[in-house]
């Protein structure tokens, strides 16, 4: 079983920090991490790894220089081998722009690492909240696809897929090669040993340039011009204080309050 997991550096969601002026995050003295989902979908693919010796986990992750680190820490948590794609040519790309440049990303890496039977992703990453990648990658590569996966499977090239429903879960098979996007599961992703960090560091991760795309990419379709979409403002919304909370001793008589304070008020 040949997986791939797709990784996100993102900000420490609970030190980030709006500026009150331009309302845009301070990222200065910000620390990243692993995406939470990403790590999740990587304990996935090491679960199957567990009961399959002979399975490969490569990662992947889109980002500066700096997201070696967090491609380091999945590394040694089930990790094998390790891409960065990394570009100035990449930056500014929205999630359909950067779709598009991990599956012609994936592609090429196939030619080293061969034909990938499962790519694994995080449901969304915790900076931006879309959960649009991991589907898009699907679609660009032409692969069936599962969301909201709680766990896999593997069984020959069936995948066998625990989904998270509004009713509880669904079991779904689906044939290799797929994409399936993993929500928090009931378990936590395991943790590095000593012995696994220092192995990790050691480790050479190779970068995937623009240039090593150039061939096979439309630049047209990355980057700020190949975005369809426009981040135009981040805030965070106003506090709003001060609300009545209205309690009578039955629904009627808390409905009947209220229709008289919206009277008073003009409201009605």
């Amino acid at each position: 079983m040949n997986m791939l997991v797709c990784i996100k550096q993102v900000p420490d969601t609970t030190e980030i920090r709006i500026d009150p002026v331009k309302h845009t995050l301070i990222r200065d003295g910000v620390p990243s991490i692993v995406n939470p989902f990403d790590a999740y979908a990587l304990e996935c693919a090491a679960r199957i790894k567990d009961k399959n010796p002979d399975a490969k986990i490569t990662l992947v992750c889109m980002g500066p220089p700096q997201a070696m680190d967090a491609l380091k820490t999945c590394l040694a948590v089930g990790g094998d081998k390790a891409y960065l794609v990394s570009g100035r040519e990449f930056g500014g790309s929205d999630t359909l722009a950067t779709s598009y440049i991990l599956a012609t990303a994936i592609k090429k890496i196939e030619e080293t690492e061969g034909k990938f039977d499962i790519i694994f992703c995080g449901k969304q990453a915790i900076d931006g909240d879309t959960a649009q990648v991991g589907p898009e990658i699907a679609e660009h590569l032409d692969y069936p696809q599962v969301t909201y996966a709680h766990e896999a499977f593997a069984e020959g090239d069936l995948v066998k897929v625990k989904k998270e429903v509004d009713e509880g879960f669904e079991m779904i098979g689906v044939k290799t090669p797929c994409v399936i996007t993993v929500t928090k599961p009931n378990f936590e992703p395991r943790y590095p040993s000593i012995k696994s960090k220092m192995a990790a560091n050691r480790k050479e991760i190779p970068t995937i340039a623009f240039a090593d795309l150039e061939s096979i990419i439309d630049s047209g379709r990355i980057g700020l011009k190949g975005s369809p979409t426009k981040v135009k403002k981040t805030f965070t919304p106003e506090v709003k204080t001060g609300g009545i909370i209205i309690k009578e001793d039955t629904n009627e008589a808390s409905a009947k309050v209220l229709f008289e304070r919206l009277v008073a008020d003009k409201v009605m």
